[in-house]
């Protein structure tokens, strides 16, 4: 699977179903960079079992507002379109797959 890079318009569609990792960036944020390898490794690792989903703050202003998004990258794993765990700055690949099987 690849990444999906969710708008203001198809986030709630994209969250809906099944165990979500969203990861709330900006292209000017360092950390959000240091982390976009991390979520493309366990993108291909979840690969069936959840999807990661990114939404760029600066163009999605809606939903991050929506959501309280106040520092990036902040991280939420949703599922079935509810919010059950987040995580605000960079996490390594383990801590982000233990916050994710917490909630399988």
């Amino acid at each position: 699977m690849a990444i999906i890079n969710a708008t203001d318009a198809t986030f709630t569609q994209e969250t809906s179903e099944g165990l979500v990792l969203v990861d709330f960036w900006a292209p000017w944020c360092g950390p959000c960079k240091m982390i976009a390898p991390v979520l493309e490794e366990l993108d291909q690792e979840l690969a069936g079992s959840a999807k990661v989903v990114k939404v760029d703050v600066d163009d999605n202003q809606e939903t991050a507002g929506k959501y309280g998004v106040m520092s990036i990258p902040t991280l939420f794993v949703m599922k079935n379109g509810e919010v059950v765990d987040q995580v605000v700055g960079f996490q390594p690949k383990d801590a982000l797959m233990g916050l994710l099987d917490k909630h399988k």
